[in-house]
């Protein structure tokens, strides 16, 4: 069992106050969540958009907290040692990996950071390491891994404390790696603290998330964060590298910020250290000759799509840091199946074509339909939406890329959150009649009609694209979130429509 006095945990904060209470505590639980407070917990309490967690102070120490962590006054309740600090996120990001016994530092880490390919690139690192034989967790959007063990998530990089939980179960379960996902969020907020990759890899960036980051700029040094904590820290033994996309802008500012660490870069339209080649994309799958500082590789891949070459470089990059031998390597990428939720086909037996894709940026959606256009013989029929409480600039940018890249336009509800989804629409809208040519739209608020109403229209060959919530088995609507999964209401709608 983790334990700590009370006390050592204080120290890490030299600008702690004592407002009631002992030290001789022994911590033995650390939460930000008074729910999961109990016996021998000490309570962070933080001050979020919705809930404030110094609201809760009574209802953790009921539950058994003897301490709390605040950076409000509060009424300490009686027995309970309450320390204020400046600003408790920051004491939580002190005093987390130190609580957890610095795990990271047991283990290999690699990180990925990019707009799009996060997730697809972080399984095709671990499915190479496994083929490879060693022991990998992953953190990632979809699920985590320790081994074979699958966890569920809540973000796509876990709070401080989460994430040194997690990193603890993993090292105690001696995993030899952990890839894991470094959102642009995790590392403005802090939530990597006391993490220290040995392997750092950039996808791409395109726009997103200007809701927190508000600048273009502001995002792309929020991603260039992963790369100066590559320069900076060697508390650890082992070589370290960072995997840079060339063929994006971003790609040197990256390259900047990581310093003398080695890199490797790769893309298709640029002089790289790895280089994809003869590429052919067909519906199930692409070849490509890749060429690497360790020799070619001639593949036969079942993923497909330009976007997918660059998340198997990506892999590949990681790969010859690690001294993955080639022939290894590519028996892993081309073993390699597609990621639920990414460019996944949904097949109930129908004569048109039907894809599911978590595309729900300007760039992912382009991809998607530039792809499928590279193969489809028949007309593209697309269905998307924008989320609420979101980048609002996006939402005609997708419009119109959607309006002038396919045949049949759908727009409907993704998540709306808290904002009304007529006017996400209407915003979507916009865009839409300025890409618009010969094609004709639809808006349908629902999406469970949306669906219905691209199949019912779609034709043999046709390919009816579902973009923008992939894997989510749900939907955030304002006052609840339901079940709804994009590939379970397709195949009932395919079915139906028999």
């Amino acid at each position: 069992m983790i334990a700590k006095e009370l006390k050592a945990l204080v120290t890490l904060l030299p600008n702690a106050n004592v407002i009631s209470g002992e030290l001789a505590h022994r911590i033995e639980h650390l939460v930000y969540d008074s729910r999961a407070a109990q016996a021998n917990t000490l309570f962070v309490c933080l001050a979020g958009a919705k809930v404030d967690g110094h609201d809760y102070v009574a209802k953790a120490h009921e539950q058994g907290a003897v301490a709390a962590l605040v950076e409000k006054d509060v009424a300490a309740p009686d027995g309970m040692t309450i320390i204020k600090v400046p600003d408790t996120r920051l004491a939580m990001q002190s005093i987390a990996p130190y609580f957890f016994d610095y795990p990271a530092q047991k283990l290999r880490m690699i990180g990925v950071t990019g707009t799009n390919g996060k997730t697809t690139t972080t399984y095709l690192i671990r499915h190479i390491l496994q083929t490879a034989g060693y022991r990998v967790g992953l953190i990632g959007t979809i699920n985590s891994y320790i081994g074979d063990r699958v966890l569920p998530v809540k973000n796509t990089t876990p709070d401080v404390i989460d994430l040194q939980s997690l990193l603890r179960q993993m090292a105690d379960a001696q995993m030899d790696y952990v890839v894991m996902e470094v959102s642009s969020h995790a590392l403005a907020l802090g939530r990597v603290a006391g993490c220290e990759y040995d392997v750092g890899v950039f996808t791409n960036l395109t726009q997103d998330h200007l809701d927190f980051h508000k600048t273009l700029e502001n995002y792309r040094c929020a991603k260039a964060q992963l790369f100066a904590m590559l320069a900076s820290q060697h508390g650890k033994q082992g070589s370290k590298a960072a995997i840079i996309n060339l063929d994006d802008p971003a790609g040197q500012t990256m390259i900047q910020a990581v310093g003398k660490v080695k890199v490797l870069t790769y893309g298709i339209h640029q002089t790289t250290d790895i280089l994809a080649q003869d590429i052919d994309v067909q519906a199930k799958g692409a070849s490509c000759r890749v060429r690497t500082p360790q020799g070619d590789l001639a593949l036969q891949l079942k993923i497909t799509g330009i976007f997918n070459i660059y998340n198997m470089m990506a892999a590949c990059g990681v790969a010859l840091a690690e001294n993955v031998p080639l022939a290894t390597l590519r028996s892993a990428l081309e073993s390699f199946r597609s990621v639920a939720g990414r460019f996944e086909i949904v097949d109930a037996v129908q004569s048109f074509s039907v894809i599911v894709d978590y595309a729900h940026t300007p760039d992912g959606l382009e991809n998607i339909l530039r792809t499928v256009g590279q193969f489809a013989k028949g007309r593209i029929i697309s269905v998307f939406g924008c989320g609420g409480d979101r980048d609002k600039t996006k939402r005609p940018i997708m419009g119109k890329l959607a309006a002038a890249m396919s045949d049949i336009v759908i727009a409907t509800s993704d998540n709306p959150r808290s904002e009304d989804p007529v006017q996400i629409l209407k915003e979507i809208e916009v865009g839409i009649k300025e890409g618009l040519t010969t094609n004709t739209y639809e808006v349908i608020i629902e999406r469970r009609e949306a669906i219905k109403r691209a199949i019912s229209l779609a034709q043999p060959d046709d390919i009816v694209i579902i973009a923008g919530k992939g894997h989510e088995t749900y939907q955030i609507l304002k006052d609840k979130t339901i079940h709804f999964d994009d590939r379970e209401v397709a195949r009932e709608w395919i079915q139906e429509m028999k």
